[in-house]
């Protein structure tokens, strides 16, 4: 990317903002490091759940940390939106958790915790362009995550064949990379409780990515879901004035 648009690393950019990219970075291996855990103690549907409470920890905390006035707007999104995940999430109707599925969501508020962090941090940094603060957090990511990956996991042969290798290749470059690129460049003209907001589009595209390529259905809760997050993030951008005078929608 920095080839492409002509943009080297900047080595006095990075070395102003070293300590919050690297306490970024290992958030970021963290929060996944807790996340697959998650997904080992309880069911996805749960874990997901709560990891999607990052938002709201983001929300919370943004009054404090950032200075961001939390109005009653975003508020209301920020619950409409959470709502949604529950519908998305297909959580309604599992029933009361096991003491052994505690354990993974108390892996899950952890991981919404350390991603909050993430956002909160990077809304700290000072002048840095995206790409650089994508190849130091991601590095720091990964030298957090590698010795968990090496020590907890049995990595089996088959997967270095050319089609296992072709897609890590493409999910390191293309989904992690890239997508991180994009994020954290959005995050320097947006408020916290906007990338807060905005967060809850993703499992919107994966529920939609996966009626469409894996042709897998969407079922009622899906659609009541999904429609109560996209229509909770597009509230939630309309200038206050705006909706007040009626104008907007």
């Amino acid at each position: 990317y920095a080839l492409f648009t002509k943009t080297p690393i900047s080595l006095k950019d990075i070395k102003a903002n070293l300590l919050l990219l690297l306490l970024s970075g290992g958030a970021i291996g963290f929060n996944w490091i807790f996340l697959f855990e998650a997904y080992r103690h309880t069911t996805v549907a749960t874990a997901t759940l709560c990891y999607y409470m990052a938002p709201v920890f983001v929300m919370l905390a943004s009054p404090l940390v950032l200075k961001e006035r939390l109005t009653a707007k975003k508020l209301v999104c920020i619950v409409g939106a959470l709502a949604g995940m529950v519908f998305v999430s297909g959580v309604i109707g599992e029933g009361i958790p096991t003491f052994g599925e505690l354990t993974g969501i108390l892996f899950g508020l952890a991981a919404a915790a350390l991603y909050a962090t993430v956002i909160l941090l990077n809304k700290k940094l000072g002048e840095i362009s995206a790409h650089n603060k994508t190849v130091i957090q991601l590095a720091a990511a990964a030298t957090v995550v590698l010795p968990y990956a090496l020590l907890a996991e049995e990595i089996p042969s088959a997967a270095f064949t050319p089609l296992c290798i072709a897609l890590l290749l493409c999910v390191g470059v293309v989904h992690t990379g890239i997508a991180y690129l994009l994020y954290f460049g959005s995050m320097k003209g947006l408020s916290a409780g906007t990338v807060a907001i905005l967060s809850y589009i993703d499992p919107v595209v994966a529920i939609i990515l996966s009626a469409v390529i894996l042709k897998q259905p969407m079922g009622v809760s899906a659609i009541i879901g999904a429609v109560l997050i996209l229509v909770s993030a597009l509230i939630s951008e309309f200038p206050e004035g705006k909706i007040k005078r009626g104008e907007g929608l």
